[in-house]
This record gives C-alpha cells, structure tokens and sequence, in this order.
C-alpha cells in the first residue's frame, strides 16, 4: 500500500484551496477572489484500495505583520518538514521570483515536489510553454504539470502523479474519515468565506468568527457564532444599516452550511469588538494560531 501526506504550498490567490477541492471532491477550503482567505492548515483525506493520500491546504506565503500572520506562516513552514510530497501551485500570472526563498527550499529537499501551473485558462500556448520551461530549469527534479483548477483540467493528471510519487506505507486514519477538522470549524470557515465575499477593504482581513455553541440533533443543527471584529466602526459595517448586511451573510452561510451538512441549520450570528484581536496571544492560541 501507498501512503502519504501531501502539502499544497505557494503565494497566496494562485488556487492552492480551488485544486485542494478539486482534488479531494470536497469542498473543505474556503474560495473566495481575496487572497489570504485560507488562515489555517486543513487537511483532506481520500483512501483507495491500496493508496490514501492526506492533502494538506496552507495559508499563502506573506511576510507577517500580525501575530496571526506569524501563526499562518508557521503552518507553512510544519508543512515543509511533514511532507512526503510537496505540491507547490504557481498560475500564469504572479511573478515567478515571488517569495524566491521557498523556491531555493523545495529545490533543496529530497522528496518529490510536483509544480503545479494554474489558471492556464487565462494565458496563451506559447507563454505556457515558456513559463513551463522557466519552472523545470528553475526545479529540475520536479514534475510541472499545466493546469486549471477551476475547470477541472488537467486535475486527474495532478492526481496520478502524485498517487506514482508516494511512498510505501499505512493508512493513517479510517477509510471513511475526509477530513481531521471538526465539524464546527467547517461553521466558522461558511461564515468567515461570506464575510470574505461580502465586504470589501479591512474587514475580512480583522475579523474572526467563534462557534460558541454547536448542537446537533436528528434533524437539525443549532448554532451560535460570534463575529470578532477590533473596531466599533468595523461592527457597525459587519452588521450595516438595520442589520441587513449581517443577516445577508448569515442567511448566505446558514445555506451553505445546510448545503455541506445535508441537514437543516438554524444559526444565531452576534458580532463583538475584540481590540487588537490579531496581537493578542491568549485569543490567538483560543483560535488554533499559535
């Protein structure tokens, strides 16, 4: 049997959460047009009769300037050291020298690095061609596949290479388990993606949301969410004139929730100002960062 831990790495808005999905058939990470939406390390598992491969998707490569950002980027960096394969995901428009440091990384390591190119649907034949070029003169030992993850092409190519590159080994979790999130963080990670597509400027970059509350009976799931937010100004946004903003997003959430659960949700949304919530320790080991 083949096994492994496969970790999705790059900058960040390249689609290293759209080929995650695609990837695994889930939809475990969050997509929206912002980069640096995903925050933490999710991880999903698919089992065959003799593979199981657990994908891991990581925040994009940023220089930190919060104590949060700090935490993203240690996901990052654990996910250099755990991987049996890495799967670094560039796209046909980001510079190639981008956060060069992490390229001189992956061509120093031992293990199979697979280069994926995404959003190929976005560019010419010949730029792909040089662009694939300038990645396996850049990575020699890596496998540089063109791909678009949005449109599923090239995904199953993706796939079976890195089924060849893993190595031998067991299964690390049960056959049926996707995933090694709970249930309640796929609740915040809803609502924090429709607070990512609903407001525009700082506020999905301050704001957080904590499940208070997650009960789940035969037929429904009831839960408590609160909103975290640093400013007064921040809440008045998040909730908006008479509270239509807010109930915008939640009644969005609560569908896709309804959606990813297959069972009916009812969800209560409050929104609190947590000053300087991003620097602050204590809140930020509350929230898996640190």
């Amino acid at each position: 049997m083949k096994s492994g831990f496969v970790n999705i790495i790059g900058n960040p808005n390249v689609g290293k959460s759209t080929l995650m999905n695609a990837l695994t058939g889930e939809r475990l990470s969050v997509i929206t047009a912002k980069a640096q939406t995903t925050r933490h390390r999710i991880m999903g598992i698919i089992s065959g009769d003799d593979y199981q491969i657990v994908f891991s998707d990581t925040p994009g490569i940023i220089k930190p300037k919060y104590k949060m950002q700090e935490g993203m980027m240690s996901f990052v960096r654990t996910a250099f050291t755990d991987a049996d394969v890495i799967v670094y995901v560039t796209d046909v428009i980001e510079t190639i020298d981008k956060n060069a440091e992490y390229i001189d990384k992956i061509s120093g390591m031992d293990i199979p690095v697979i280069v994926v190119i995404n959003k190929i649907d976005l560019t010419m034949p010949d730029k792909l061609d040089n662009l694939s070029d300038v990645w396996k003169g850049l990575l020699p030992s890596a496998i540089v596949i063109p791909a678009s993850a949005k449109e599923k092409f090239n995904v199953n190519t993706v796939s079976s290479a890195i089924r060849n590159a893993l190595p031998e080994g067991p299964a690390y979790y049960p056959k049926d388990e996707m995933t090694d999130k709970p249930e309640r963080f796929f609740v915040s990670e809803i609502l924090r993606g429709k607070i990512f597509e609903n407001y525009a400027q700082e506020i999905p970059y301050c704001s957080e949301v904590v499940v208070e509350s997650f009960k789940e009976s035969s037929d429904i799931i009831r839960v408590q969410t609160l909103i975290l937010v640093e400013r007064d100004t921040q809440k008045a946004i998040i909730i908006g004139k008479g509270g239509a903003a807010l109930k915008r997003t939640a009644t969005e959430a609560r569908k896709d929730m309804e959606r990813f659960f297959n069972k009916k949700i009812y969800l209560e949304t409050f929104v609190k100002v947590k000053k300087d919530w991003r620097n602050n320790e204590n809140y930020l080991k509350n929230l898996g960062y640190i």
